[in-house]
């Protein structure tokens, strides 16, 4: 009898099940001459998923086996983000084309609900609707996808057309592109620090002095940041965080769909700043068309020569918004369920691969070449109601001009609305407002006169975070708003601790089963607020907390 790890002939081969030799040739030819590298497993998995419209067992089987993982490791990795479908041996693979309905709040206010249940009965064969997230689309609510190409102010028709069109590849919008920026201007700063003209010190005196803070949500001070990363040793990596996920948040699509080249720039003046070799840009899978953009535009930076001394790598999220958290993006980066890190250690000392670690936001770096070009007075004379700086809103709802709105730090909700937006839309009063997106938490229109910037709305109970305003008008009930909300964060939790994973639960449960206990949702706010490890379970409370400090009056 021979041992149990040998097979016929008495070789040695592993346990368990063993790899089909087709689907390894399938995924061979899928993988051309990319690197067989553990970090890449999950642009390896969209290959398949792109190409098969699932991920079979078998092929998964096959991946693991070339980038020499356990299959237990992939699989955990597949089923983690929700743009990949595994499919078990003997299960049913869905059907070929898949519809996406926005079900966030801005979509929801404009009626996703109902779309997403038309849209069941109307689609044929081969096509599957299933309800998603946030699209980062929500000026054009509601929001559809239909395979990669979304449809704004989606309705039945316009979803059929492009189911009927064959239209599934994303729309490319018109864009400033290489040789427009750079005959603009563009590059020049990029080429002067290259040639030795600029001083890193000079360029981080001038961030640090234009007051510029991180404009992806947090608002550490972006000159201070480089400094502390430069001061670590090399090598020394970038990160760009490119996945506002964040209900309500749109203005780094618009920026890479719109200036590209500007963000860009300042990406590889900042690598240029802290000595990187490489950088890596992280971007959510629900922008396709901004991923068509930089990959095609990062091509051009490297035919120009201007990729000098640093090595762009553009990845690709999966449908996860727990990887907008920077440490759970690094763990994406590196191939890996996107779970926060606990802190210390700072990313600044061990980030990515270990190594340390800048990360900036699209939008923070899309300024750099404004403020280095302009001076460091520039930015700060541009605030209002005593703030400084600009700030970039995403604003939507029951507004007559929803969109990206570059403004005055300080700008209140009112004077955003009525300055920038053309007023509430036709038949609406204004109501109650989002600061700061889906954890940024409510206020009602009599506290819309707040300057809206870092440190002004957290006496309020609220922050501004990612600068997502979202306005609901009278025709709104905000409790039901706070339940969407809570249910976005129950579906995005990462799971890793009980505190949020339990507790987005159990709040959308008591939100929704009968009366709210003011208490006990309280209580559990702040179990969550003391007790999760970042800062999705410590924000989630903030729309529940909103309800019952400034509408109890609406809560039924």
């Amino acid at each position: 009898m021979g041992h149990p790890g040998t097979g016929r002939g008495g070789l040695m081969r592993p346990k368990g099940r063993g790899v089909d030799g087709d689907a390894l040739g399938e995924v061979v030819a899928l993988l051309g001459d990319r690197p067989l590298r553990r970090d890449l497993l999950i642009e390896h998995l969209h290959l398949i998923q792109d190409r098969y419209h699932h991920i079979g067992a078998r092929h998964l089987a096959a991946l693991a086996e070339l980038l020499c993982i356990p299959m237990a490791e992939a699989y955990e990795v597949a089923t983690f983000y929700a743009h990949f479908d595994v499919v078990k041996e003997g299960e049913v693979p869905p059907p070929p084309l898949t519809v996406r309905v926005c079900d966030s709040l801005s979509c929801a206010m404009a009626g996703s609900a109902a779309l997403h249940v038309e849209l069941a009965d109307a689609v044929g064969a081969g096509v599957r609707v299933v309800r998603a997230p946030c699209m980062g689309r929500c000026q054009s609510a509601p929001t559809a996808e239909v395979g990669h190409r979304h449809v704004d102010h989606a309705d039945v028709a316009k979803v059929r057309a492009a189911i009927d069109a064959g239209a599934t590849e994303p729309a490319i919008p018109a864009y400033q592109g290489f040789d427009a920026y750079g005959a603009a201007g563009g590059y020049r700063l990029l080429r002067a620090c290259l040639e030795g003209a600029r001083d890193r010190e000079s360029i981080i005196k001038v961030v640090e002095a234009s007051g510029l803070r991180g404009l992806g949500g947090a608002g550490f001070p972006t000159g201070r940041k480089w400094r502390f990363v430069l001061a670590e040793p090399a090598p020394r990596l970038l990160a760009v965080n490119a996945d506002e996920g964040e209900p309500g948040t749109f203005k780094d699509r618009h920026f890479l769909e719109s200036d590209p080249h500007r963000f860009l720039e300042g990406m590889l003046i900042a690598a240029w700043v802290i000595e990187a070799p490489d950088v890596y840009v992280f971007l959510r899978d629900e922008y396709p068309a901004a991923r068509h953009i930089l990959e095609h535009e990062i091509a051009r930076l490297r035919t120009a020569g201007l990729e000098q001394g640093t090595t762009i790598h553009l990845r690709r999220g999966a449908g996860a918004y727990i990887c907008g958290e920077e440490s759970a993006m690094l763990e994406s980066l590196e191939g890996k369920r996107g779970e926060p890190r606990h802190k210390p250690p700072f990313p600044a000392q061990v980030g990515l691969f270990g190594r340390p670690t800048l990360i900036n936001n699209v939008e923070t770096l899309f300024w750099i070449r404004d403020l280095v070009e302009k001076g460091a007075a520039w930015f700060p004379g541009q605030g209002r109601n005593g703030r400084k700086g600009l700030r970039t809103f995403s604003v939507s709802g029951r507004v007559k001009e929803p969109g990206v709105k570059i403004a005055p730090a300080g700008i209140t909700a009112r004077e955003l609305i009525d300055e920038f937006c053309g007023g509430m839309a036709p038949g609406h009063r204004f109501k109650a407002y989002l600061p700061g997106g889906a954890s940024g938490g409510i206020l009602p229109a009599s506290k819309a006169d707040i300057p809206l910037d870092f440190g002004t709305l957290e006496a309020h109970g609220c922050f501004i975070g990612s600068a997502a305003v979202v306005v609901l008008s009278d025709q709104d009930s905000v409790p039901a708003a706070a339940v969407n909300l809570l249910r976005f964060f129950e579906d995005e939790s990462c799971g890793q601790c009980t505190p949020c994973r339990v507790g987005c639960e159990k709040a959308v449960k008591l939100m929704t089963d009968g009366p709210w206990n003011a208490g006990l949702l309280r209580e559990l706010g702040q179990a969550m607020r003391d007790a999760s490890i970042c800062g999705l379970g410590q924000a989630a409370p903030n729309p529940i907390a909103s309800v019952l400090d400034h509408f109890s009056e609406d809560i039924r």
